[in-house]
């Protein structure tokens, strides 16, 4: 159809392999593929009716209306930039970038040149994440007393060659799993006052993570690693409590008060996600109202601070003045 949204796809590991079934369910269309492996670019391009290109900079004068980063986490900063520099849109993956100064010079890349950028966190494009904070700001639980977040993967049923356990590509729980804790709580309570990790790192990368985050007369207490298959989210406060079972993909969140048992049914998807920057997108905003660029910029301050009390250091930033 001529309106659909056309993007132009980078990377074509497992991440993109999911978004592409679930957003040509709708109104997108994958004009182009680039991989640094022209041969997987092709078959993902065969599979969806794409072009594959072997050269980023060719790609980037096709025919598209944004660019999706699916890369491993080390390659986010070079292809955002350049796409921003060429006045596309990006809707980048989480972790946004490796450190606040990686995001940083994408915010910088973005605002210079007045084009849209967005991390692409599916959980806040979702309207069981924004009934939730509804609910907080509402002050339907009154005051907070604790929050409880986990979000826990056993690794055993993983492939061990994946980015995810790789150092050099900033595999580990924090920047893969913790960012969905650790995003939840940035927007419903903002930045903390304190913060606390402990981690357990094996190989070069975090295997476990508990991090404490502290605000006024209350904490969030937040586990990720990837030992067990764990993952909720409960919120405490004096009149009642909000449950959201796997929060970070959420169908339901459920308020239970003395006033009332209230359950919010629908869906995190890649569809609503893609749909809803695409509009954004067509409407010229230059960042996100759902995920705006302040907000994963102080996530990933959380997440650098995280690192540095874990003492966690990749390969590639050993030796950095």
């Amino acid at each position: 159809m001529e309106n659909k949204f056309k993007w132009l796809y980078v990377g074509c590991g497992n991440i993109a392999a999911q978004t592409a079934r679930s957003i040509e369910k709708g109104e997108h269309q994958i004009s182009g593929v680039y991989s640094r492996r022209f041969d997987k670019a092709k078959a993902f391009a065969l599979k969806h009716a794409a072009v594959a290109y072997e050269s980023f900079e060719v790609a980037l004068n096709s025919d598209f209306d944004a660019v999706y980063v699916a890369t491993p986490h080390t390659f986010h900063l070079e292809y955002t930039v350049k796409a921003l520099e060429k006045h596309k849109s990006v809707l980048c993956e989480k972790s946004l970038g490796v450190s606040c100064e990686e995001v940083n010079k994408m915010i910088e890349a973005s605002q210079s040149n007045k084009t849209y950028l967005c991390e692409a966190m599916w959980t806040w494009f979702s309207d069981v994440a924004l009934t939730v904070k509804k609910w907080i700001d509402g002050g339907e639980l009154g005051k907070i007393k604790k929050a409880q977040l986990s979000f826990c993967i056993p690794g055993m049923f993983m492939d061990k060659k994946s980015r995810v356990f790789n150092p050099d590509t900033a595999g580990g729980a924090l920047l893969d799993i913790a960012v969905y804790p650790i995003t939840y709580c940035y927007n419903l309570f903002g930045y903390p006052k304190g913060i606390k990790c402990v981690g357990e790192i094996k190989n070069g990368i975090d295997v476990s993570d508990r991090i404490t985050l502290e605000y006024d007369g209350f904490e969030c207490f937040i586990k990720s690693d990837f030992n067990r298959l764990d993952e909720k989210c409960v919120i405490t406060g004096e009149n009642g409590k909000i449950t959201v079972p796997m929060f970070h993909m959420g169908s339901l969140a459920r308020l239970k008060t003395n006033a009332k048992n209230e359950v919010f049914k629908g869906k995190t998807d890649y569809l609503t996600e893609f749909s809803r920057a695409a509009e954004e997108i067509r409407q010229g905003k230059t960042q996100s109202d759902y995920v705006p660029l302040n907000n994963t910029l102080e996530c990933m301050k959380i997440m650098d601070e995280c690192r540095r009390q874990m003492n966690l250091v990749y390969p590639f930033e050993k030796g950095r003045g």
